[in-house]
């Protein structure tokens, strides 16, 4: 058995655990017909559905309503894995890039279903690579494999045109996962950022999920003396007393200013927002953050009953 079939194993073997079944039942249809949940009310008339009468509606108006639903249908996935230079970076229990992976490949194996499919966008350092939607437990295997074979360097691609080349593979209404840092080349913490038009694009169309991976050095940094740092999405090099508390305050106030900024630039988007780290336990965020999706889209159901 190859490493890279022993880590699916073990991821498989991970979500089956801790989070599987938290998607299932929540994937509704775009288009009226016979499905299940309440979309729109309307006026009885002849012909019509009796077993869907709404008998509050009806009483309190004095004239029968009934409930048209929501048809449901096979659910296709995006999903856009970075794994661009400043992803090979982790302090703590593993890099940035492995988080991503194997986020990635769990989303492919909670969206798995009957009809389901997930199509996959790799963002490394050699370019932009698709594969075309499959099932969701192959595609996650697919994406473990590709994931884990080095690639040479060539010329990065921003993460805005990664996200523009997805909104045009992604052409049937479904939904997007994008795994990144949020990490833009020129170092800009603030608003706009480059990606933020292509991403309302793609939630004008879609149900999209962005994930960010960080890692706690990223946030503030140790006191270790002398040390140089390096951005590696383009090489440049700068040395810093890390021993200097100023430095070290203002460096936590921009990393904070940062993520308060991509955070604000992801919800005006109006996409979905979930945040792990490498040296947390990322299925607990993930866990979390289907839950709480899932409690909202019931309460949402409720109301419009």
């Amino acid at each position: 058995m190859t490493d890279a079939a022993r880590r699916f194993r073990r991821l498989d073997l991970t979500v089956r655990r801790r989070v599987d079944g938290l998607l299932q039942g929540d994937v509704d249809g775009d288009a009226l017909g016979p499905g299940t949940d309440p979309e729109e009310l309307t006026l009885y008339r002849p012909g019509g559905d009796v077993r869907r009468i709404d008998w509050n509606v009806t009483a309190r108006t004095g004239a029968p309503h009934l409930w048209r639903t929501r048809a449901q249908h096979e659910l296709e996935t995006w999903l856009l894995l970075d794994r661009s230079p400043s992803m090979a970076f982790g302090t703590a229990l593993t890099e940035k890039a492995d988080v991503a992976e194997e986020v990635a490949a769990a989303v492919g194996l909670l969206t798995a279903g009957a009809g389901n499919r997930v199509g996959v966008g790799l963002l490394d350092a050699a370019g932009l690579h698709w594969l075309a939607p499959r099932p969701g437990h192959a595609a996650a295997a697919a994406l473990t494999r590709l994931a884990a074979a080095p690639r040479e360097g060539g010329v990065p691609v921003p993460l805005a045109d990664a996200l523009r080349g997805l909104g045009a593979r992604a052409r049937r209404r479904g939904l997007c996962v994008v795994v990144t840092d949020l990490v833009v080349p020129d170092g800009r913490i603030e608003r706009p950022f480059e990606w933020e038009g292509p991403l309302r694009r793609l939630t004008a169309r879609h149900d999209v999920l962005v994930v960010e991976v960080d890692d706690p050095r990223e946030r503030e940094l140790p006191d270790v003396g002398e040390a140089v740092l390096v951005d590696p999405e383009t090489g440049a090099q700068r040395e810093v007393s890390t021993s200097d508390p100023e430095l070290r305050l203002a460096y936590a106030m921009v990393a904070a200013r940062h993520r308060d900024q991509t955070a604000a630039a992801v919800r005006a988007c109006r996409a979905e927002h979930v945040r792990v780290a490498t040296d947390q336990d990322w299925t607990v965020a993930l866990a979390r953050f289907v839950r709480d999706r899932g409690r909202t889209h019931r309460r949402r159901t409720r109301r419009t009953r």
